[in-house]
């Protein structure tokens, strides 16, 4: 009788390849954590950096894709305005950087935790595009809609980096409601006065004096003084939202939102503070820019308190929850 020839063995990975393999993460750990916590920094100091290339009259300081027609970095015959453009730009490098390394450090477990991967991918892609439009500005001369939308897609890619600080923090497996009906649909009603006062805050600013570059004079044809009142509407309409939110949040016992509406309520008063300030000071340079990062930060914020309307269905006893949790306990 012919004797049965054994199964090929499995394929194994051997040298350099190997190594990386084995030492990338099969769970949430340490490493994945700090290199999230990098990558949504970044996305928020990037916003002030860009703020800073406006606020300075610095946006046309360099040409695209060089700095010069020889030269990829500023020359010494170039002012000041050109070391914070290409600043800004160089910064958007370690932005893209980071986004890789969340991209590489989960995806040997990307399946147990797509959304996770589907989230570092979009933070990604977001970073290629936030490049290729900040060309397009230099291009077409700083036009103030192309301004808006450049810095609404920061927002939302912080708003990405904060959910997936979010739910890294939590055990994979359905999620189920956490929160009444009722106080879901005061969250959203909440969200929804932010967006509206975040887009009335942008058009504000393309209708204001800060154009970019003192060369440029097209603004985007709003009445800006007008414009300040109505996006003080949505603003106070946000604030009184919230407050109600931590009085429902507190009376509850609502922990899974508790925490992020107590920030949230904090930076909006930081922000209504900061706003009236620009607005009774002919708009300085500083305020404003401190201005647009908090609405960043406040962004961040409300996507944490909609995230935690939901919980995990059940406890899993997966290794990452573990780790999680001995990372949050206090140590004696």
């Amino acid at each position: 009788m012919p004797e049965i020839a054994p199964p090929p063995a499995p394929r194994t990975r051997t040298g350099f390849l190997s190594r990386v393999h084995d030492w990338l993460p099969e769970h949430v750990d340490l490493r994945v954590r700090i290199a999230a916590w990098i990558s949504f920094v970044l996305e928020v100091a990037i916003v002030g950096t860009g703020g800073a290339v406006r606020l300075t009259d610095s946006g046309l300081g360099c040409e695209w894709p060089l700095c010069t027609p020889d030269s990829l970095f500023p020359t010494a015959e170039q002012s000041y305005h050109s070391l914070i453009e290409f600043g800004n730009r160089g910064l958007s490098f370690f932005v893209g950087l980071a986004a890789i390394a969340v991209i590489v450090l989960i995806s040997r477990f990307r399946a147990e935790r797509r959304h996770l991967w589907v989230m570092s991918w979009i933070i990604f892609a977001g970073v290629l595009v936030q490049a290729a439009v900040g060309g397009i500005l230099v291009i077409f001369q700083l036009h103030p809609n192309m301004v808006a939308f450049h810095y609404l897609v920061s927002l939302v890619l912080v708003a990405v980096s904060a959910a997936f600080l979010v739910r890294m923090r939590q055990p994979r497996g359905a999620r189920v409601r956490a929160v009444p009906k009722g106080v879901a649909i005061l969250v959203h009603i909440t969200s929804f006065a932010l967006a509206l006062t975040v887009l009335f805050g942008v058009l504000t600013t393309g209708a204001g004096p800060h154009s970019g570059d003192p060369a440029v004079t097209l603004r985007n044809g709003f009445d800006a003084t007008l414009l300040e009142h109505v996006h003080s509407w949505p603003a106070y309409a946000l604030f009184a939202l919230t407050l109600t939110l931590l009085v429902v949040a507190l009376a509850n016992s609502l922990t899974t939102i508790r925490t992020a509406v107590i920030g949230l309520l904090a930076i909006e008063l930081v922000q209504i503070a900061v706003g009236l300030y620009q607005a009774r000071n002919a708009l300085p340079p500083l305020a404003v820019g401190v201005h647009m990062v908090l609405a960043a930060v406040l962004v961040a914020a409300c996507t944490a308190v909609v995230l935690g309307l939901k919980r995990p269905e059940k406890a899993t006893a997966d290794p990452e929850a573990a780790v999680n949790r001995a990372s949050s306990s206090p140590r004696g």
